[in-house]
């Protein structure tokens, strides 16, 4: 069964850090390209980061851009995102899915920055 569970969220004040982890299962990380997203309140869901099947090329969103870096373990075909220099404007929900994303969506973790 292809799952992909969402972890690492939190409440941080504005400046600080946090890691969102994203693990898969039934399927291979390296296999596809593979990002973040996120929905604040009242907003649509967002791009935020992706990073293709070989790990070696990286796309930003540009309001997370120098802030925010995507990486993956492909040992534990994990997922992760960096998130430094946070705004409250980065509160949100964060999702993990492939990229383009398909239709089924995790639950999420929650972000909330204070200011």
């Amino acid at each position: 069964q292809v799952q992909l569970v969402e972890s690492g969220g939190g409440l941080v004040q504005a400046g600080g850090s946090l890691r969102l982890s994203c693990a898969a299962s039934g399927f291979t990380l390296d296999s596809y390209a593979i990002g973040w997203f996120r929905q604040a309140p009242g907003k649509g869901r967002e791009f935020v980061a992706r990073i293709d099947y070989s790990g070696d090329n990286t796309v930003y969103a540009d309001s997370v851009k120098g802030r925010f870096t995507i990486s993956r373990d492909s040992a534990k075909n994990t997922l992760y995102l960096q998130m430094n220099s946070l705004k409250p404007e980065d509160t949100a929900i964060y999702y993990c899915n492939t990229y383009p994303p398909g239709a089924r969506w995790g639950q999420g973790t929650q972000v909330t920055v204070s200011s």
